[in-house]
């Protein structure tokens, strides 16, 4: 399915925009299988440069092997706005920043040491194997999870502020309770130890050691459970409220044609679904 902006594109660029954004073609699906196992194997090479023993002895080899990575993904980047119809508009979809974000970490590294690990972010890209997989219908259960989420971001507020109010009293209390010979050393200390317990983390780097102190630490965790409950609750009740049964919409910019109802964004090119 091609729209009038595709058809006005020349032959090399509508074939490299089949192969790239599409993946109902033979090429196509392959480009997406090696550009994922290519997105896997840079992360990884990432991840293992930040082991000392691997990074002392391959320090050099995996630092090439990054660069190569962001050689061709860069070319990828470039080839994606020459064969797209709209370049503006992938460019600035959510997949076009994430396309381009992925690349700036190692380009950085030659000003700022280190933030070649921010590459990492390539790992986004992997959502693209949704549609090689015909999996975008399982997007679905996500999206109406963001939908609940917005939908109950006042409750939530409201919630997190009463949760605030609750450790920064918690908090204060244990430090005149306890004092600093118990490890209390001051209120921000005791507000850190009364969201470790709040939360049933439980560190055990501070604990009280009064009759007191011990009491009002068993009310809190006690209280902990029932404060990890609620915002299960608030988007649950919110999810049950949206429900509904979820289609297919068709993105008229590359013609993905298997995209969740709810979709905002187009997996397979990054156009917006509602100004097409």
């Amino acid at each position: 399915m091609m729209d009038n902006d595709t058809h006005k594109m020349k032959k090399w660029q509508r074939k490299i925009h089949e192969i790239i954004f599409g993946y109902h073609t033979a090429a196509g699906r392959i480009f997406d299988i090696v550009l994922l196992v290519a997105i896997v194997a840079s992360v990884l090479v990432v991840m293992l440069e930040s082991v000392n023993d691997i990074e002392e002895h391959y320090g050099t080899e995996l630092r090439f092997i990054e660069w190569v990575f962001t050689f061709l993904f860069s070319i990828e980047y470039l080839a994606r706005i020459l064969s797209s119809p709209r370049p503006i508009k992938y460019i600035t979809s959510f997949m076009g920043i994430i396309d381009l974000l992925s690349l700036i970490p190692t380009y950085l590294s030659f000003f700022i040491v280190g933030t070649h690990s921010l590459s990492v972010i390539r790992s986004f890209r992997l959502i693209r194997v949704f549609r090689i997989l015909k999996l975008t219908h399982f997007m679905g259960g996500a999206q109406q999870l963001g939908t609940a989420l917005w939908s109950s971001r006042h409750k939530i507020v409201v919630f997190m502020g009463t949760v605030v109010c609750i450790v920064v009293i918690a908090g204060t209390a244990m430090y005149i309770i306890e004092g600093g010979e118990n490890g209390f050393t001051s209120i921000p200390k005791s507000i850190y130890w009364a969201i470790v317990t709040i939360t049933t983390v439980g560190y055990g780097d501070i604990a009280p050691q009064t009759i007191i102190g011990q009491a009002t630490a068993s009310i809190l965790m006690i209280l902990g459970y029932a404060i990890i409950a609620v915002p299960t609750g608030i988007v649950t009740t919110q999810m049950v409220a949206d429900s509904r049964k979820i289609g297919t919409v068709t993105c008229s910019n590359c013609g993905e044609d298997d995209l969740p109802s709810r979709s905002r964004f187009c997996l397979n090119c990054g156009a917006s679904i509602y100004n097409q």
